[in-house]
């Protein structure tokens, strides 16, 4: 019997904030959930037993980086991503599409962009070692099977905002004919395929946000992305367009807001009907030294998008050499409860990894507690 891939388990009646079920071949996760960062199959400084014992269920791994290295043919030859890095949760991969425009505008010692976009798909120079390479969605989609994945993303291309109109036509028109060829292809497929997402395109103009959903809305994928936000946009831009875009998206699929972001910016996206997130903040924050820490007090029992919940701290002040207090009295991890501020400051002092990773251990169990707090606000009809 196959499962039914999302299911929606309850509708809050004071916002567009939502509860369900994601099913995936590597267990059911309960939405919405915060997805920790393993770009290169590997969280920085935190291991999968530890992203387990915090309680995630899914984590993201990066479909350009793990092609360039290792590549996918020695992880499937390993045994697939899954025992590659010892996680025995649900895995997706973005399609790499986002890291490679990222280079456009770059060029080469002899002057030549990084980054060609084709109608057939993308070439672009490696990072690594000069190579270079011809992404097609068709690729794409073969190396994240093979990789072993739970969900697999479209190939899109993302357009860094401001955009103008010209670039917005040609990214939507681009992204809605890779993901038609993408599903196409999927559905050709025999053995084991991953769930298949696309992603919604269109910038900061609602026009080219509704053409971008209603090409993609026609062919049914798995679930449905929100992709070019995060990518320098003001918060009332972001915040104009998914009040304009989420609503449009399938009800009865789940809602994936790329790359965002700050504990207020999940809370605010969540009242307004996203399910999956994913942010490199909460390990890049903690190699800067900078904590997520919860307010007390009776501000503290509301989440709002104002951020009045939690505060961050910089563990590298002088105010905490001589602080006591351990990192988090509450956290699931010994290692937090037991090492103080004052040694954690130290350690930061000293340019000592272990600081980096404390710090990060205790970022990413902040999150995916916001995660359960808003779950169980939204259940509790507080929300």
């Amino acid at each position: 019997m196959i499962m039914e891939y999302f299911t929606l388990k309850q509708l809050s009646k004071k916002s567009g904030a939502r509860v369900g079920e994601l099913a995936t071949a590597h267990g059911v996760v309960p939405t919405p959930f915060f997805m920790p960062v393993a770009t290169q199959a590997a969280a920085k400084h935190i291991t999968t037993e530890e992203i387990k014992q915090l309680g995630a269920k899914i984590i993201l791994s990066n479909t350009y980086h793990l092609f360039l290295r290792p590549n996918e043919a020695k992880i499937k030859k390993l045994g697939g991503l899954h025992q590659f890095m010892a996680w025995s949760g649900a895995i997706l991969t973005d399609s790499g599409g986002f890291q490679v425009f990222s280079l456009a505008g770059k060029t080469n010692r002899g002057g030549k962009s990084l980054v060609k976009i084709l109608a057939d798909g993308v070439t672009f120079t490696s990072h690594i070692d000069g190579k270079k390479h011809h992404f097609t969605p068709e690729l794409v989609w073969r190396i994240q099977r093979d990789l072993g994945v739970d969900i697999a993303v479209c190939l899109d291309v993302c357009p860094a905002l401001p955009a103008g109109e010209t670039e917005l036509k040609r990214s939507v028109e681009l992204t809605s004919d890779w993901a038609k060829r993408t599903i196409v292809y999927h559905r050709k497929q025999r053995g084991y395929k991953p769930r298949l997402h696309c992603v919604v395109q269109g910038g900061a103009s609602q026009t080219w946000r509704e053409q971008s959903l209603a090409d993609l809305a026609k062919l049914d994928f798995d679930g449905y992305n929100i992709g070019g936000l995060a990518v320098g946009e003001d918060t009332e831009t972001r915040n104009t367009i998914l009040s304009n875009v989420v609503p449009l998206l399938p009800t009865n699929k789940p809602r994936y807001l790329m790359g965002v972001g700050y504990p207020e910016q999940i809370v605010s996206a969540v009242k307004q009907g996203v399910d999956m997130f994913d942010c490199v903040i909460p390990t890049r924050e903690g190699r800067h030294g900078r904590l997520f820490i919860w307010q007390t007090g009776q501000k503290a029992a509301k989440l709002d998008d104002k951020g009045s919940f939690y505060k961050t701290i910089n563990i590298l002040n002088s105010e905490f050499s001589s602080d006591k207090k351990p990192i988090n009295v509450e956290s699931k991890l010994p290692i937090l409860r037991q090492y103080s501020r004052a040694y954690l400051h130290h350690l930061y002092k000293i340019n000592e990894p272990l600081g980096q990773r404390l710090a990060s251990l205790n970022n990413v169990e902040f999150y995916l507690e916001l995660m359960h707090r808003l779950r169980q606000m939204i259940i509790a009809g507080k929300l």
